[in-house]
């Protein structure tokens, strides 16, 4: 039910040990997130490594996910391209197999095109035109393009399916803080993806913005953990959006209570080593271990 908050994981594919997909591992790995408490999931993100995926293999991820959660809990769907015709198509996929919301970047390609403010909002115009869920967009480094806190608010104003947004650049408090009080209303889920590290900022802007907008934080700890920082942080405010990292929890970022034995059922050890940073070579190495039991 929107507005949509609490803990949502970025869901890691899984992979064979010939690179191909590892659908029952994949099924295992979203049951896992769901058992250790989630609220929602999102999928084919860029920790989902989106990137090396064929058309026919995001096909078969999203419609193999969307149909083994069977609306046990919302889905995001990230749907980003270059292309406002392929995105568009993306988008309209995602919503037909179940997507409760879709995130997308604003359109580049590689280390230079990008496009001006006046063409990025044409793009997410047209988005919304086309579909009937919302949109997050991911205002991430990756993308290589500045998105001015003014013109964010402008678009969820002006544009009738952008309303949640996911902020990865730094100063995301202060940012946070800006865009709850220039969008107002319009702003219904404000994300923060800092890692988690920003927990008691994002919770000053909530409290200094207009109206009563949840913020959500976008990290690197695994659901089973969050989960009691979601519960315990509820009434103040500040909500939960957290993904599963391969290097494990960061200490002394947050202050986790970690579940006594037998409480929850065991995550699978993931190895380490295994981040982005390695690239391709991930794909190719994650079906030895994650998930394989």
């Amino acid at each position: 039910m929107r507005p949509y908050k609490g803990v949502f994981p970025v869901v890691p594919t899984t992979f064979s040990d010939n690179g191909a997909l590892d659908l029952a591992s994949q099924k295992r790995c979203v049951d896992f997130m769901i058992d250790a408490g989630s609220d929602g999931l999102c999928i084919l993100a860029n920790f989902s490594e989106q990137f090396v995926l064929s058309d026919g293999e995001r096909e078969v991820l999203t419609r193999t996910i969307l149909e083994h959660v069977a609306g046990r809990v919302p889905v995001i769907v990230t749907t980003t391209h270059f292309s406002t015709g392929v995105c568009i198509d993306r988008c309209r996929r995602a919503q037909d197999l179940g997507a409760a919301m879709v995130m997308v970047m604003p359109p580049y390609h590689g280390a230079t095109i990008r496009v001006p403010e006046e063409r990025i909002y044409e793009f997410f115009a047209a988005l919304s035109d086309a579909i009937g869920i919302p949109i997050m967009i991911q205002d991430a480094p990756v993308s290589g393009t500045t998105l001015p806190v003014a013109f964010l608010a402008r678009m969820a104003r002006e544009i009738k399916q952008v309303s949640y947004f996911k902020i990865e650049t730094s100063g995301v408090a202060s940012k946070l803080r800006e865009l709850i009080r220039l969008g107002g209303s319009a702003i219904e889920g404000p994300w923060d993806g800092e890692e988690a590290i920003t927990l008691v900022e994002a919770r000053g802007a909530a409290r200094a913005g207009v109206g009563d907008e949840d913020v959500g934080v976008l990290g690197v700890l695994g659901p089973e953990s969050v989960a009691e920082i979601g519960v315990a942080l509820e009434e103040t405010g500040i909500q939960a959006v957290l993904g599963v990292s391969a290097e494990g929890q960061p200490e002394g970022r947050v202050p986790v209570r970690h579940l006594a034995d037998g409480e929850r059922e065991p995550a699978p050890e993931l190895p380490r080593g295994l981040g982005l940073s390695q690239g391709l070579n991930r794909r190719e190495r994650l079906g030895e271990a994650l998930f394989s039991r």
